[in-house]
């Protein structure tokens, strides 16, 4: 029996997806569940980003998408579709990739999951030099007690989002890399939306840390 899993992060470059188009396209980031491939070859998508008319006519306008919902609450779009163009995720997978969170941004994805030994990281990767750019940006041993922050901690799916946004955009990088205004810009929130956001994921994160 192998013991050893590994949590890794990888990051994807010039996959021609429909949803990394999108971003690319609007500026939209977009927050997907693990795609299922259908025996057809075909794809299910099902995937949330903050409101934007402009991500939502660009998919709806995408040939290689078909059966588009979106359904809103509050100031996010949750998203279900079929896509007719399987992305590099799927050959990852069948490497051995366990994926359990994609998000898009700007035209690229950042794909995080798991494996169970070197040796199936080692397949994962070789698979990803077969395809478009594909980068190992990070991986860490998953330890039995670990388990997501936001189960952890309690986080709400949008205070995640606000915080991984916030880390991505270098918001917390001394010397800061990125203003509030444009993290927010990002998330397509307000600047006092977003701040409030990040104050009660702060809160959260403190309590479960040092509280009781």
């Amino acid at each position: 029996m192998i013991e050893e899993c590994l949590v890794v992060e990888v990051r994807v470059s010039g996959d021609d997806c429909p949803l990394a188009a999108a971003t690319a396209t609007t500026g939209t980031p977009i927050r997907a569940e693990p795609p299922q491939l259908r025996a057809d070859g075909n794809v299910l998508l099902r995937f949330g980003a903050p409101r934007s008319d402009a991500l939502a006519e660009t998919l709806d306008a995408d040939e290689r998408i078909r059966y588009l919902h979106r359904s809103r609450a509050g100031d996010r779009d949750t998203y279900r579709c079929l896509s007719k163009h399987p992305c590099v995720v799927h050959e990852l997978v069948s490497a051995g990739l366990l994926v359990e969170d994609i998000t898009y941004r700007d035209g690229d994805a950042t794909v995080t999951g798991a494996v169970v030994g070197h040796e199936v990281l080692r397949g994962v990767m070789e698979r990803a030099g077969e395809t478009v750019g594909v980068r190992l940006t990070r991986t860490y041993p998953l330890r039995e007690e670990t388990e997501p922050v936001t189960g952890q901690f309690g986080l709400t799916p949008p205070q995640t989002e606000a915080l991984r946004a916030a880390v991505d955009a270098g918001y917390f990088a001394v010397p800061r890399a990125a203003t509030s205004e444009e993290v927010a810009a990002e998330l397509g929130l307000s600047k006092s939306a977003f701040l409030e956001r990040l104050r009660r994921a702060e809160a959260t994160l403190y309590e479960g840390l040092f509280g009781e």
